[in-house]
């Protein structure tokens, strides 16, 4: 066979071997800081407006997550001012417990770093990009360094920090560090970003996420400076934190089998059996010889020793085998009492109700959805029905059409409830809903964590819950709003019964006081039964 040729910018001829060799001068390795600066838009920051939300977003995440975790009641406190044209400065203090001084490079500096992205257990953050991307980006378009003061002790000084992130080798640089004077806090973390944004009010806006962060946490309380200097306060409505999650090990069937290859080499298990009950939740010593028993594995077998064939064999046998579900107190739900106060906390409505759904499992993963229902007061009547989407407490206001929540809602059947909807379309009314997903891993359909996934186990869970506070409103409706209605029409009837008494007095010769008298005994007579009518109608 002939070699094949080509021939370069000077018409000489290059061997296959040649050009290969360099094409293989021109390979090298790309940063996970690299990559996440050229493809910004998946970490949300792919306009100014966006960027805005998001750095205060993952600020505020990472902030509530440190309170919660030391038992805190989080008090957090966000300032933005214009810094110029199409800048601003994002300010962020929290009275979480601080970070040590040995992780604060890390913390800011490096993507992909964290504590929870490796723990099974619900949290809002998961992947250890957010704060560090926002550092990131202020870098890239202000060229200014993120600001950090953190202290973790009334008894010690606070410390101060600014760094840059060198995108080469995906590592903080810290330009400066110092002790600083920080007395409004006993501890805690303040930072300060630079970036180039654009402030707006409305949908979308950090206005609106704070007021959402505010329904979805009501034990938190957030003093807001926007750049119009307007002080927004959303105060806490309960002192009731939420229960700390426990960690819990993965569960068998949520496992794939490249994992299940790479837990078997890497556990310190010296046996098979002891891996799988070591290593997993659920797995019992009778079901770990069920699945060893299924698959032909000797039990005794070292884990590093077990052939590729048998591996395959094990996986098998786990998907054929009957395992209990994991465990739920990996789960923090907001409970349907604090998803009340929170929505009538901020939302001017007259009729409000929520629903916990017991716990679920995807892909091995578990699960809870809760659904929340504002209708009438203030809400516009003539407009779609609002939805409020939230992972893990954490409101998404980004790709509404490409997430489970909105899906379900869609697809549920609100005429059945009392409320208008068109084929495909969201209900309209003066009503909003809210769904919540809280999980130990929440499916997010990308980086940017704006829409949540549309496994059939979660839009299951969604739907049922969203047709139990269907039924609820469903039931208020007949009760208040049909027999308001029909109160409204008798009334307007008494308003005529003057002349109608009038015209049937010329008629009949009879006194008009005395019919006036008995028309009126008569619609009273009549009003329980109008109102029974108006209870039991679409019953």
């Amino acid at each position: 066979m002939a070699q094949t040729k080509l021939v370069d910018d000077k018409g000489e001829v290059k061997q296959g071997r040649i050009i290969a060799d360099e094409l293989a001068t021109k390979q090298r390795e790309i940063s996970v800081s690299e990559f996440f600066l050229k493809n910004r838009h998946l970490l949300g920051f792919d306009n100014p407006k966006k960027a805005l939300l998001t750095a205060v977003k993952e600020a505020v995440d990472n902030s509530l997550d440190a309170c919660e975790e030391a038992k805190i009641a989080p008090e957090l406190k966000i300032i933005i001012e214009s810094s110029g044209e199409d800048r601003y400065k994002v300010m962020i203090e929290d009275n979480g417990p601080g970070i040590v001084k040995e992780q604060v490079g890390r913390v800011f500096g490096k993507l992909l770093y964290g504590s929870k992205f490796h723990r099974l257990k619900c949290s809002r953050g998961q992947q250890g990009i957010g704060i560090s991307a926002a550092a990131m980006y202020g870098q890239l378009t202000t060229g200014k360094p993120i600001k950090i003061w953190t202290k973790i002790s009334p008894k010690r000084p606070a410390m101060y920090f600014e760094l840059f992130i060198d995108t080469r080798k995906n590592e903080p640089n810290i330009t400066k560090h110092e002790d600083a004077e920080w007395n409004e806090k006993e501890h805690g973390v303040k930072l300060e970003i630079e970036l180039e944004a654009k402030y707006a009010k409305g949908k979308q806006s950090v206005d609106d996420y704070l007021k959402q962060v505010a329904i979805a946490n009501p034990h938190c309380h957030i003093l807001y400076i926007n750049p119009e200097k307007e002080i927004m306060e959303f105060p806490s409505v309960t002192k009731q934190a939420p229960k700390e999650p426990k960690e819990i090990k993965p569960h068998p069937y949520g496992v794939e089998l490249g994992m299940l290859m790479k837990m078997l080499k890497d556990t310190k298990a010296s046996r098979v059996s002891s891996f799988l009950q070591t290593e997993f939740c659920r797995v019992s010593p009778a079901v770990s010889k069920e699945i060893c028993t299924k698959a032909m594995v000797d039990e005794g077998i070292k884990p590093m020793k077990v052939e590729p064939h048998e591996v395959e064999a094990l996986y098998k046998a786990i998907q054929g085998t009957k395992i209990m579900s994991p465990p739920t107190d990996c789960l923090v739900p907001i409970g349907e009492d604090a998803l009340v106060k929170g929505l009538k906390k901020e939302v001017a409505a007259e009729f409000y109700t929520a629903i916990t759904r017991p716990p679920a499992v995807y892909r091995g993963n578990p699960f809870q959805i809760e659904v929340g229902l504002a209708f009438g007061g203030s809400l516009e009547t003539d407009e779609l029905v609002k939805v409020m989407r939230f992972a893990n407490r954490v409101p998404l206001l980004y790709q509404q059409g490409a997430c489970a929540s909105y899906g379900a809602t869609v697809g549920t059947m609100w005429r059945n409830y009392g409320l208008s909807q068109s084929k495909g379309a969201l209900p309209a009314g003066p009503a909003l809903i809210l769904v919540h997903m809280s999980s130990v891993w929440v499916p997010f359909t990308s980086e940017a964590k704006e829409a949540i996934a549309s496994y059939p186990e979660i839009m299951h869970e969604m739907k049922l819950a969203l047709q139990e506070v269907g039924r609820q409103l469903g039931i208020y409706i007949r009760k208040n709003i049909r027999a308001k209605e029909q109160k409204e029409r008798a009334s307007l009837f008494e308003n005529y019964i003057p002349e109608l008494a009038d015209s049937v007095a010329r008629l009949s010769g009879e006194k008009k006081t005395e019919l006036i008298a008995s028309l009126q005994k008569m619609l009273k007579k009549s009003m329980p039964e109008i109102l029974r009518e108006a209870a039991g109608e679409q019953k």
